[in-house]
């Protein structure tokens, strides 16, 4: 089953100290796997209305991971849920492209709560 999530979305996980974003760069085929980009901010928040009302002013989040290449089975396995939606800027696209011009850099199969180590 394809995932419903789209270049640009931002996306919402929850742990148990509250509340992290997640937000899809880009989606591609490699291969005949897809690969998902995904950036994670930093910020964690106590409820998902204080999230949304950062995104209004994205870049005054922290960034934690500029890019993080992900199997189809890795995103599946990423518990989130699509805020909404905006362009993709040029800056967010940077850390990608520079994976992507690499040509033999492989994507992660773990979760992206695992690779940020977070539970």
């Amino acid at each position: 089953m394809a995932l419903p999530f789209a270049p640009g979305d931002d996306l919402i996980f929850q742990l148990e100290s509250g509340f992290g974003l997640l937000r899809v760069l880009a989606v591609e085929e490699r291969g005949g796997q897809t690969i998902w980009h995904l950036l994670a901010y930093e910020d964690f928040f106590p409820d998902v209305e204080t999230a949304e009302a950062a995104l209004t002013d994205a870049l005054q989040l922290g960034v934690r991971a500029a890019h993080l290449p992900l199997t189809d089975y890795a995103f599946g396995k990423t518990p989130a849920a699509r805020l909404g939606n905006r362009p993709v800027t040029e800056d967010e696209l940077a850390a990608y492209r520079a994976w992507s011009a690499a040509g033999d850099a492989e994507p992660f199969d773990r979760s992206a709560l695992l690779l940020l180590g977070l539970r």
